[in-house]
């Protein structure tokens, strides 16, 4: 990730507004994540929340026939 990085780069958190995201900014942190890394499995507990700037994140979901789906979302 590139250090002019900002987590405005990511839509959602760049159209919220201007009160909201002086509250959350300093919560915030830029976490490099490596290619095929996982997130969370199934059954987790979700610790983060994830605003990706760079990159594409999917969901994938597997059926207990082995059947399988996938969803993606990401920024820019």
């Amino acid at each position: 990730m590139a250090e002019s990085s900002s987590p405005l780069q990511n839509h959602l958190l760049a159209a919220l507004p201007a009160q909201v995201l002086s509250r959350l900014l300093p919560h915030l942190r830029l976490i490099p994540l490596a290619l095929g890394e996982v997130l969370y499995e199934s059954g987790d507990v979700l610790p983060y929340a994830y605003f990706p700037i760079d990159s594409i994140v999917s969901l994938l979901s597997v059926m207990e026939s082995g059947a399988s789906s996938e969803r993606f979302g990401g920024g820019q």
